[in-house]
């Protein structure tokens, strides 16, 4: 009786095929039901230049020390950091996207993962501890220090004044009579006025309006006056569309830290370089950093990311000249015998001490 307990079959593992991030999609429809359409903005070319700006440079960066951030990595960490704010990775002979979790944390600070992993036909659930994660992610609050939050969502506003105006531009091209003319011509009889009207059709499918003489004249005009066709084209300039829509863009591409004039149409070389440095420097290499030292705790080395090298964004002319001047003080100091010691102190003094 003994032995059988042993030999006991082990209890069979239950497996689901689940549609990837289908409760994180049930809880977005929800809200979306409750508080009304929102969110579109990443939608828009603006927020879609700006998250290609944000992919294009971190896959670009130099990464030292691991293998596992490999370019492919990087560039999904880089989408995901710029719409969601998070990237989540399983940590196994290779960095394995996560697209939900849930935490467990104690003190603030996660020490559990119930990751969702995509897979073709349905996606897996697997839970693992916080060490076996690499977990990115920006503009933390201290209420929730454990959640990243996205640019668009630390600027609701400015992306849905952009969502609303590329809205209501597309139902003004798509609904109104653009092209389309209101042409007094003498009264006929009613047969010949329907097939008069019938006759101009527009490619919109929207057809030109034949008013006859009569009309006018019941409606108050003077025959002769109201001959000159009426357009019913709308007066889109009177809206202020095209100031309000270059502004709401301007402020989507500030909030993901691109310089608007950068992709402005008369944008000159050096301002594309100060924009790239801007960009490069103050934005994503504070962020690569913030990933490195994820990196570093989880990965058991000293991992280091470097954005600012390979996207040359930095002043070319500037750094030779900043090296002619190396080179030449540290020749004068040899010839005047000053100490190593002393001249590390002097080097540390104007910040050159790495």
């Amino acid at each position: 009786m003994g032995l059988m307990q042993f030999l006991r079959r082990p209890e069979k593992q239950e497996t689901r095929a689940v549609s990837p991030g289908y409760t994180a999609a049930l809880m977005v429809a929800r809200e979306s039901w409750l508080t009304g359409a929102s969110g579109m903005g990443e939608l828009t070319s603006a927020v879609q230049t700006s998250v290609g700006l944000w992919e294009g440079c971190l896959s670009l960066a130099d990464v030292i020390g691991t293998d596992m951030l490999s370019r492919r990595n990087m560039a999904l960490a880089g989408r995901a950091l710029a719409l969601r704010g998070e990237a989540v990775f399983l940590i196994r002979d290779r960095l394995v996207p996560a697209i939900d979790w849930d935490i467990s944390t104690r003190d603030g600070i996660p020490r559990a993962y119930r990751l969702t992993i995509p897979e073709a036909g349905g996606g897996r659930s697997e839970t693992v501890l916080a060490k076996e994660v690499l977990h990115f992610r920006i503009g933390c609050d201290t209420a929730t220090p454990w959640t990243g939050t996205g640019p668009l969502r630390r600027a609701p506003l400015s992306a849905q004044l952009l969502q609303e105006i590329e809205t209501a531009l597309r139902d003004v091209f798509r609904d109104a009579a653009l092209g389309s003319l209101i042409i007094p011509v003498p009264e006929g009889s009613a047969d010949d006025m329907d097939a008069l009207r019938s006759g101009f059709r527009g490619r919109r499918g929207a057809s030109l309006v034949i008013e006859g003489v009569a009309q006018a004249t019941a409606a108050g005009m003077n025959p002769n006056i109201g001959k000159a066709p009426d357009q019913l084209s709308p007066e889109l300039d009177k809206t202020l569309a095209d100031k309000l829509l270059t502004d709401a863009k301007d402020a989507i591409y500030s909030t993901f830290g691109v310089l608007p004039g950068m992709l402005n149409r008369s944008t000159t070389g050096p301002l594309v370089r100060e924009a790239e440095r801007f960009l490069a420097q103050f934005v994503l290499q504070p962020i690569a950093n913030l990933m490195a030292e994820e990196c570093t705790e989880k990965l058991g080395g000293k991992v280091k990311i470097d954005v600012v090298r390979p996207a040359q964004a930095f002043d070319a002319n500037s750094k030779a000249r900043a090296l002619s001047t190396m080179i030449s003080a540290l020749a004068q100091a040899n010839e005047a015998g000053i100490s190593d010691a002393t001249l590390k102190d002097a080097l540390q003094f104007i910040d050159w001490a790495d």
